[in-house]
This record gives C-alpha cells, structure tokens and sequence, in this order.
C-alpha cells in the first residue's frame, strides 16, 4: 500500500454534536505524509512498516513500548537543513532534542554542527567523536565545572546567559590560557504563538539578557573588556514549535539593531548571528510547517533587508533546529492493553507506555496523533482517549482520536512524530523502564540507546 496523505487521527475539523464528536470521513487505515517518518507505509496485509521492516516484526524483536527512528529521514532532515542554508551559514542541531552517540555520527557524517547546553550532552558529543569546534553550549546556569570541560575542550562558542557568566567564563578562560568564543544571548521582547514555557523571548523568563534598558548594550560592553572572551556575536531564540514568521522578523530587525548599536559605539561590526531554533513540525493533520528552503529565503531576506537598512555588512547566520529535523523522524510502539468504554462520551484505550515515555501531552497539552498499525480495519470509528499506566489521572498519550471500534487487547498502535523530547524527557515515574530507540533503515534495525532494566533500576538504589 502506498502511502496518502490523509489524516490517522482526529482533526479540529471534526464537530461537536449533542457533546459528542461526529464521526470523521476520512479512512483511519490512511497515514498522513505529514506526520509520519518518510519511508512509514502500509504493507499489503495493512501493517505499518518502516524502512521495510513491520512493525509486528520489530515489536517481537524489540519489544514494546518502543521509539523507532527512521535513520534515512534523519539524515535527509540534515541534508536539507545544510543546502537550504548553504556555505554561508551555520546550522546545529539542538541535542536536547535527542542525543545519543549515533545521532552525533549522522550528523558529523551529513556536515552539521551541534548544540549542547549540559555537561552530559557535552560529553556524549565529544566522545562520539564531533569535533569541539563544531559545538555551541548553551545553558541559563552552566557550572563551573561545565564551563572549565568546555573551554578545555575547545568548543567553537560558548552563549554568554547573564552577567554573571560573562565574568565567569572569562575567568576560567584566563585562567586555562584560552580566548573563548563566545556569544551574548539576548531577550528581544517577543512573544512567540506558542505554549508559555516554551516561549523565550519574553523579559519575564529565565534566558537570557533583555534587550530592554539597554542591558544587552551592557553586556557587549563588558564581554569587550574582558581579555578571556572573543565576542563573535549575538543570539537569539524566541521560542518553540513555531509556524509563523513575523516574530523571527521582529526579533532579527532588533538583533540587527544591537549590532549597529555597537558599531556606532565600538567601531566594530560582530561577525555572526544565531536566530535560534524553534520552528514547528506536523503533530496532526491540522499542522502546516513550512520547509527548510523556505525558512532559509526567509530568515535570510529578513537579515540581509535589517543590515542594508543599517549600513552593515549582513553577518553569517547560524540557525539550531532541533525538533524540526528529529521530530517527525520517529514514532512510539505500544501495544493495546485494557479497553474501557464510558457511554456517551468515550473509550479509554490504556497502552503499555504513557507520560514515562511521552510528558509532553501532560506538560504542554501538546497533541498527537495515531493509527492502528498492525492491521487495517472497516469497523467504525470510536472516539478514544489514549492513556498510560500510571497512577495519574493525567497520564494521557493523546487527548482526542479516532480508532476502529473492534480495536482489541494485543494490537499494535503507533504515536508518530515522537522524535523530539519524548525520549529526551522521558523519565523512571513509578518505577518504569524507559523504552529502547532502534534506528531503522533499508530493511535493518538496531538498537542505538537500549532499553532500561530492572537491574539498571536497583543498580542506582544504593541504600
């Protein structure tokens, strides 16, 4: 079967009709384009598969709940992120996505840099073998011991989050004989369409130095003084899963005004300019992103016009996309476990994962979608709130979806785009096993972060 481009899941679209959802019209063994990993199909028995391997296959051999990555997409995901932006740019990967030492190959191999922003993902960058000039670190409280491994180690830029760090790496920069790279971070007073804690240009948050009272202008002053830092230039970063463009406008326009702010000042024109990652992916049919190249045109246009605007040379843009390469790559695996309907307003479909593997539905009411994958069905629909199985009332997986009503104990249902952040933030709440990630690709798969035991549990227990 190939694959079209229709929604698995609910849409907004669906009415609402005496407090019920109407059935939707759309065919629920049909897998939308959009938000499943590019080599995701049905084979001709119905069963999802993914760089050719099906799902029953991989749920036998790896178990589930299970995060399966599709590592053909990834890489592709890369490629184009890198030939949107061209030579003349600069894009990392932002780890906290996902990180694991394969990610750091494929990325060493498709010619991007990486974003880090702890000491532990500073460390499993650096022992896969990414070279430190290809590593930014952020973070809004590095530790000295952090900072003293980064410097050590020769990262490319170090992003400067307060006035205190600013002494700080300077400091520890001195005192190792280096001149760090570095860049200020700056909060430009915009408020991205997006949840409140992932929005981060706002002045009432903890990133960050705002631009507001000229504290940012402060700040260039002093990195300038300081013989420990070589200041290159400015970032920004306004928020999370982002569709609209106007607030990379306003903040590049502003950023862009920093800079002609410190020539007029210094006699000296910043080299580069970080907008930051953000950018949004297709969670359900209802999610439009837009594509690399066009964000490329964009944010480029928007640079390019700000500095003519200001008599400046246009900098080298770097840019750190994170979930929009990771997130729709993957999908989680779970099997179905209890099914219990509640007459007249749903069914609760539990499965052997939840908030342990995928918080963000919790966190930030995100939404997903999901499908039947190992068969197809003519049933009809049922509306169906996807659960876990802990002991939270919050612990849901997907708010509001449809599934075939003959939907039965033991069959396989799949989340997709669950690349970014799930595995990431996943955690052991009431004693759980975070599940394995396997990458898949042309009809191999194997395990690249394995999946926690018991014995890894009472292994920490030391009491």
């Amino acid at each position: 079967m190939s694959r079209s481009a229709h929604p698995a899941g609910p849409r907004h679209a669906d009415v609402m009709t005496e407090g019920h959802y109407t059935a939707p019209a759309e065919d629920l063994n049909a897998l939308d384009e959009r938000v499943w990993a590019r080599t995701v199909t049905r084979d001709e028995h119905g069963a999802l598969t993914v760089g050719g391997i099906g799902v029953a296959r991989l749920a036998e051999e790896f178990g589930t709940p299970a995060y399966f990555l599709d590592e053909s997409d990834f890489r592709a995901r890369c490629r184009a992120w890198s030939d949107a932006f061209g030579p003349g740019a600069d894009v990392f990967y932002a780890g906290k996505a996902f990180l694991s030492r394969a990610v750091v190959r494929w990325l060493q191999e498709e010619g991007l840099n990486l974003d880090v922003c702890s000491g532990g993902e500073l460390t499993t960058a650096l022992d896969a073998g990414m070279p430190a000039a290809r590593i930014a670190f952020h973070g809004n409280n590095k530790t000295v011991d952090e900072i003293e491994r980064a410097v050590s180690a020769g990262v490319g830029r170090i992003v400067l989050d307060s006035f205190q760090e600013i002494v700080r790496v300077a400091h520890i920069a001195q005192r190792l004989g280096r001149r760090q790279p570095v860049q200020i971070r700056v909060t430009v007073g915009v408020e991205a369409h997006t949840h409140e804690f992932i929005a981060t240009a706002h002045e009432d948050q903890k990133f960050g130095i705002a631009l507001a009272d000229g504290q940012a202008a402060e700040a260039v002053r002093r990195a300038l003084t300081l013989d420990g830092l070589e200041l290159i230039g400015i970032h920004s970063h306004i928020g999370s899963q982002i569709f609209d463009m106007a607030g990379f406008e306003v903040s590049a326009r502003r950023v862009v005004q920093l800079l002609a702010e410190v020539r007029d000042e210094h006699g000296i024109e910043l080299p580069e300019i970080d907008l930051g990652g953000g950018l949004g992916i297709a969670y359900t049919s209802d999610d439009d992103p837009r594509e690399p190249h066009e964000i490329a045109k964009a944010l480029g246009d928007i640079v390019t016009r700000e500095c003519e605007a200001n008599g400046l040379a246009t900098p080298r843009i770097s840019v750190e996309p994170g979930r929009a390469i990771v997130g729709p790559t993957a999908f989680t695996l779970y099997e179905v476990g209890t099914i219990k309907p509640l007459e007249g307003l749903r069914t609760y479909v539990s499965v052997d994962g939840g908030m342990s593997d995928n918080i963000r539905t919790a966190l930030y009411d995100a939404e997903y979608s999901v499908a039947l994958v190992s068969r197809t069905s003519d049933a009809e629909p049922m509306l169906v709130r996807v659960v876990g199985k802990h002991c939270e009332s919050g612990d849901i997986v997907v708010k509001d979806a449809f599934l075939p009503s003959d939907l039965a104990p033991g069959d396989l249902i799949a989340v997709p785009a669950t690349g970014a952040y799930c595995r990431a933030m996943a955690s052991n709440y009431n004693h759980s096993l975070r599940p394995p990630v396997v990458a898949v690709r042309d009809g191999q798969a194997r395990v690249i972060v394995r999946r926690e035991t018991e014995e890894d549990l009472l292994r920490l227990d030391v009491g």
